[in-house]
């Protein structure tokens, strides 16, 4: 939420001169956009632009158009960096506690680590960039932290249906491809 919050206030509220123009107008008209381009992106996108309150059919005003993909980023990356405290407490845990013992010491580490993790991956500069304009970046990132994520769940399950994260794995991997 944090981080969300960070992206959501110090985002772009129009588009950069540069590939963000051409992939905000092409998730506002669901046109190609430069090699290779970047369907899932686009789909998304579209999906966010429809709450810009600009309708291309009936003469709406798209000048928040911009804004929205923007917020788009901003959301994945906030989600990117959810997904590195996850992963990081996870790791954490697996260092720390051993065996099914605890103490709040334990626990403070593990906390602590995932927290240092997210607020260092959050003020990161190149992430940062990508989350407050839109472009292709921020929602690669997701993906990225996301499937590591389901990797350390897939270790962590023991049960007989534990090689169902592998399906799931696969398919982010291919969601992906279209970022």
């Amino acid at each position: 939420v944090f981080a969300a919050v960070v992206y959501t206030l110090t985002m772009e509220s129009s588009g950069s001169f540069w590939d963000c123009g051409e992939f905000v107008s092409g998730c506002f008209k669901l046109q190609v956009v430069h090699p290779p381009g970047a369907p899932f992106f686009l789909m998304l996108g579209r999906l966010f632009t429809l709450f810009s309150g600009a309708d291309p059919l009936h003469g709406g005003n798209p000048s928040h158009v911009a804004e929205t993909v923007n917020f788009m980023s901003a959301l994945a990356t906030a989600g990117a960096v959810m997904f590195t405290f996850w992963t990081v407490t996870a790791l954490a845990r697996k260092v720390v506690i051993k065996g099914g013992e605890y103490t709040a010491g334990q626990i403070a580490t593990v906390m602590g680590a995932g927290l240092i993790a997210a607020a260092s991956c959050t003020f990161l500069d190149s992430l940062w960039f990508s989350a407050v304009e839109g472009e292709v970046y921020a929602l690669s990132q997701f993906f990225m932290s996301l499937i590591f994520w389901i990797i350390m769940k897939w270790e962590a399950d023991d049960s007989k249906h534990a090689d169902h994260w592998l399906v799931v794995i696969a398919y982010m991997t291919g969601l992906s491809i279209g970022v």
